[in-house]
């Protein structure tokens, strides 16, 4: 039995949502987001990448950071950019990246359904990358960005999304990157039935937000111990999330670049491979099938397709093709143990394309890059149901939710 709740959200004021709401704090690095903030005092990467307004020295996990985001944060309100709406509601959220349109519901969600794997994970988080978002949401008391949910749609909830979308939306803009952003507040006589309606389901999904889910939890902790009177209603025992169903879903390939390959020539690597994988030239930079791996060296594109070498995993997620690149040539040939540490393995989300492969290795920065085939959102529900994790950076989901249009106060 799924929880969902209404809030009383901190929001943009219509005429300036464009110009608050921001990418993701976790797609950009500092640089990036330095850029972003140019010349915009309410963009909410102020808020969510507080150390951009900092020496640039400064440590990005240091107090003054987090001291900083609260201050940005409490600007924004003070000023009026940022307005709390009086009574509590649920809200949609509907996306569009060319062809790709998901709508989805913004309301908070039970950090017990969390903790009791009602709301399932498919990824393992980072302890710095958790403790980072909880210092955040402690120090601001806010949770200043959503998670991305997933489940198996309900015609009952789409039909009340869908209805909602026939009425005039809050904002609605167009970000830098192309996206079109809508939001609409739910009409009070169908809270009820969401309500009613996610309480049959039985597993909500995290497709992309596991540290800041993760955080919310902690912060939920650390709040609880400093609270003598906790009841579990207060607002930090829900975490703020979109929930979209599954079918609408697009997931884009993770891609990797490889910067050495520890002393081996080019030819000498292309000839290992073949231990594990069919090899041939290829005129295409991304597979087009399952069991599919392109691989861009010297100029070069291959198609790497496993032999019989490669066993059937009994697990469900060692059958993904990200795992039998791990386990069959970056494991055993690149000595690459832990994807997540390693410094000699990057990744590219797939929605930079293929050419930002081709760009990293034609440059030297890069020595080979390999093209992923998108993993699907029934194999992220089934080693979620399976209790397994994917490998690191299995999956990239696009169009993102911008940080800023929604925000929960605990």
């Amino acid at each position: 039995m799924a929880v969902i709740k209404p809030l009383r959200a901190i929001r943009p004021k219509e005429d300036v949502a464009h110009l608050v709401a921001s990418v993701p704090y976790d797609v950009v690095n500092r640089e990036e987001a330095a850029d972003l903030v140019n010349g915009n005092d309410i963009n909410f990467l102020r808020v969510t990448r507080s150390e951009v307004e900092l020496p640039e020295s400064t440590n990005p996990y240091d107090k003054s950071v987090y001291e900083k985001a609260r201050v940005n944060f409490e600007k924004l309100i003070n000023d009026g950019n940022l307005i709390q709406d009086s009574e509590e509601n649920l809200y949609v959220y509907h996306l569009t990246m060319g062809d790709q349109k998901q709508a989805g519901i913004a309301a908070t969600f039970s950090v017990d359904d969390y903790d009791n794997d009602i709301i399932k994970k498919h990824e393992k988080t980072r302890k710095v990358k958790e403790d980072d978002r909880t210092n955040h949401i402690i120090t601001t008391e806010a949770q200043t960005g959503a998670v991305f949910l997933t489940y198996k749609g309900v015609d009952t909830v789409n039909k009340i999304v869908d209805k909602t979308m026939q009425t005039e939306p809050i904002y609605n803009f167009t970000s830098n990157d192309g996206i079109i952003h809508k939001l609409w507040v739910m009409d009070k006589t169908d809270v009820k039935t969401i309500v009613d309606e996610i309480a049959k389901v039985d597993y909500l999904y995290i497709a992309d937000g596991h540290h800041r889910a993760a955080s919310a939890a902690r912060a939920r902790a650390v709040k609880k111990q400093n609270n003598p009177n906790h009841n579990g209603k207060e607002e930090y025992n829900f975490f703020l999330a979109v929930l979209f169903p599954a079918e609408q879903l697009k997931i884009l390939p993770y891609n990797r670049v490889i910067y050495d390959l520890k002393g081996m020539s080019e030819s000498d690597f292309l000839e290992k491979i073949k231990l594990n994988f069919k090899v041939k030239i290829s005129d295409l930079p991304s597979p087009k099938n399952v069991r599919e791996i392109c691989l861009y060296i010297s100029g070069k594109w291959y198609l790497l397709t496993p032999n019989e070498n490669v066993k059937k995993a009994n697990d469900v997620g060692g059958n993904l093709d990200v795992s039998i690149l791990q386990n069959y040539l970056l494991q055993p040939l690149l000595g690459i143990e832990d994807i997540r540490t390693d410094t000699n393995v990057d990744f590219i989300g797939g929605i930079r394309g293929t050419q930002e492969l081709e760009k990293l290795v034609n440059s030297g920065k890069a020595k080979i890059a390999f093209s992923m085939y998108p993993v699907s959102i029934d194999d992220l529900i089934n080693i979620s149901d399976a209790g397994e994790t994917m490998p690191p950076k299995s999956t990239w989901f696009e169009p993102k939710l911008r940080d800023g249009l929604v925000v929960h106060t605990i």
